[in-house]
């Protein structure tokens, strides 16, 4: 134990030992600079100066510019360019969605491949009444005031309250008789007009060409897309005037009727038809062929 002790208080007097530290002039051996301080002053020293590179080398690493000169650390300029690049590439693979979710439904109107859901009105009947409870759904003295008031308005004032439910007229394509109508049935979604050789067919309403090619099926198909998500489709004419990504007016000439197919000696026909949302419309219910 003493000698433990021993070796402490030598310990401490030499940590605790003044020394000098003297700066001399080599050549006449004058004293130009001296420091009294002993080893735990040094090491204090030390240690403080240690502790506060650590901290400015940090700071300058974490909150300054000056980390972009440091390998490994990307710049902000190159961050910000990777932002924006992940930002469009987002928006660009949101919008090639959109655009095959788009050509897919234009590839369905021009083969007609749809499917169609078959509902039985009397079986919904039946599942409503064995669900709701009619004896609860007795109107109100408010609801029944209401009812009378709209009977009223209904009865004499048809012509103001009355409103067009369309937001713009269809033109016929072409004048001609009707040859095939639509029929949902037997999957002919179009209709099929009667014209003679380079009758000139013209866009129902104003909108833009989406497609404007020659098919192997149907000629030259020419696909308009109207405002409301409405798409007029003029099939087997015989030449078209207008491309893909031109904007037409309402009875514009956009092809011309004739044989699609050379090797058939049959009069000039139109295959029209009329789609909204994707799914296919009668055209013969807003268009008058004759």
């Amino acid at each position: 134990m003493a000698n433990k002790r021993l070796k402490r208080q030598l310990l401490l007097r030499k940590l605790f030992n003044k020394r000098r530290l003297v700066i001399l002039n080599e050549d006449t051996f004058e004293e130009t600079f001296s420091l009294k301080l002993n080893l735990m002053n040094v090491f204090v020293v030390a240690t403080v100066g240690a502790i506060l590179i650590i901290f400015v080398t940090t700071y300058i690493i974490a909150f300054t510019p000056l980390r972009e000169y440091i390998p490994g650390y990307a710049s902000s300029k190159l961050k910000e360019e990777a932002l924006e690049m992940a930002i469009k590439s987002d928006s660009l693979e949101k919008s090639v969605k959109i655009n095959n979710a788009y050509i897919a439904s234009i590839k369905k109107v021009l083969t007609g491949d749809l499917e169609y859901v078959k509902l039985n009105k009397d079986s919904i009947k039946a599942l409503n009444a064995e669900a709701l409870d009619l004896s609860e759904l007795t109107p109100t003295e408010k609801e029944n005031e209401l009812r009378e008031q709209v009977i009223k308005e209904d009865k004499y004032n048809v012509f103001e309250s009355s409103k067009p439910k369309v937001s713009f007229v269809l033109f016929p394509p072409a004048q001609g008789s009707i040859l095939q109508r639509y029929n949902a049935v037997n999957k002919h979604l179009a209709v099929k007009i009667a014209l003679t050789n380079n009758t000139p067919i013209k866009a129902v309403a104003a909108g833009t060409i989406i497609f404007s090619d020659w098919t192997p099926s149907s000629g030259y198909v020419v696909i308009v897309r109207h405002k409301d998500d409405i798409l007029s489709v003029y099939k087997n004419t015989a030449s078209v005037t207008k491309t893909q990504g031109n904007t037409v007016k309402s009875g514009e000439v956009i092809a011309l009727a004739g044989n699609a197919n050379t090797v058939q000696n049959s009069g000039a026909t139109l295959h029209f038809e009329l789609w909204k949302d994707g799914f296919p419309i009668d055209p013969t219910q807003f268009i008058n062929f004759n």
